[in-house]
């Protein structure tokens, strides 16, 4: 699963993520991850088997100069690791709810370097039995997205000849479907998108 994350694109392919694991048989470290989690991500996490932090160098290694794109490319390699821990039957969760500065200071990050998101690991809950009311009730709720279709629209150039028709170049356009609705003109028989679902609790 680290290697489908090594491998996932990055601005300048600097590829500027790194990983703390925590296995469970590890307990120093994984109680020093699980410590900084909030204690409604506790409840939960605890019972995973193994915990990760996802952290970012925030500085390009050729230049030095400062990266402004690498959470972005943080976010591609953990969705990468994600994908293939589904793949093989593992579940992923990612939380933002953790202390920055603790995770930073029980790991020793160097400068440049900061957390981005705790992540647990682990195969899916058979139930929920045993975890906090609120969480039940998030993990069984609708896994809900905004409803209709994005549309962005803008001029890409003028050329030559636009200029001398006084019109502009139809510039780029963005869309985005919801799960289940077909593309426009599609035959009716087009398969829908597939359902989007909760993000499921890891469990050992």
């Amino acid at each position: 699963m680290l290697e489908a994350a090594r491998w996932a694109p990055s601005c300048f392919n600097d590829q500027p993520w790194a990983f703390v694991v925590a296995r469970r048989e590890d307990a120093a470290t994984f109680d020093a991850l699980l410590g900084c989690l909030t204690p409604s991500n506790q409840a939960w996490a605890a019972d995973a088997p193994v915990l990760l932090l996802s952290v970012a160098r925030t500085r390009f290694r050729h230049n030095d100069k400062p990266n402004r794109h690498a959470w972005h490319d943080v976010g591609l390699a953990t969705a990468q690791l994600a994908l293939e821990a589904q793949a093989r039957g593992l579940a992923v969760h990612m939380m933002a709810g953790f202390d920055v500065a603790a995770a930073a200071q029980a790991f020793g990050l160097p400068d440049g370097h900061e957390p981005v998101a705790a992540i647990a690991l682990g195969h899916q809950r058979a139930d929920l039995a045993g975890l906090p009311a609120d969480v039940v009730a998030r993990e069984q709720g609708p896994a809900a997205r905004a409803p209709g279709r994005l549309r962005l629209r803008g001029p890409l150039r003028r050329g030559p000849r636009a200029a001398r028709r006084g019109a502009v170049a139809a510039g780029p356009r963005l869309l985005v479907r919801p799960p289940g609705r077909p593309r426009r003109g599609a035959p009716a028989k087009e398969a829908a998108g597939s359902a989007s679902t909760q993000p499921s609790m890891p469990k050992s």
